[in-house]
């Protein structure tokens, strides 16, 4: 019960940054960042500050949720961080692909329609053979049924995190 309460309380924090984030029309730059920034810059800046919280939120509700002993978190912590920097790496693509869409949605030709959900789909291709990947290497340092779970957390997450991504992106217009 406690458990699924702080997966909730995480969860929904993990979502209010996200929405927050993605929600924001205009940005400011800080004075550390330099006043000669583009307003894309900036806004990338801001994203990848978002990316960074989201991150932090994952890993927290990763961590409530997993009945790891000590000796398994010393081992499961180094294999997660792989996991989620190689998982970093898709998602620059997503991101980068999200932002091509963004310039292109209103006036998309059919080529470029189809060439963004064939790269999209591409893309949840590679997250699940990453997946894959990583379930013999969660299972050398915890059980099965401990990395079966780790990985039903880190879907729900990912499932929650595109949603929200997902209801913020426009339908192309036919």
């Amino acid at each position: 019960m406690k458990k699924n309460i702080a997966f909730r309380l995480c969860f929904a924090t993990a979502v209010f940054i996200v929405t927050t984030a993605l929600s924001a029309q205009e940005a400011t730059p800080s004075p550390a960042s330099g006043k000669n920034m583009t307003e894309e810059q900036v806004n990338d800046a801001n994203i990848q500050l978002m990316r960074q919280d989201i991150r932090s939120e994952r890993k927290k509700v990763v961590a409530a949720n997993m009945p790891l002993t000590e000796t398994e978190a010393v081992k499961f912590w180094p294999v997660y961080d792989r996991y989620i920097g190689e998982t970093i790496k898709v998602n620059d693509v997503r991101f980068a692909l999200l932002k091509e869409y963004a310039k292109n949605f209103d006036a998309s030709t059919e080529e470029q329609a189809d060439s963004f959900i064939k790269r999209w789909l591409a893309l949840d291709q590679e997250n699940t053979q990453l997946r894959l990947k990583y379930v013999p290497e969660f299972d050398k340092v915890i059980s099965p049924k401990k990395t079966a779970m780790f990985f039903q957390i880190d879907r729900r997450v990912s499932m929650l995190i595109e949603l929200q991504l997902a209801s913020q992106v426009p339908l192309i217009k036919p």
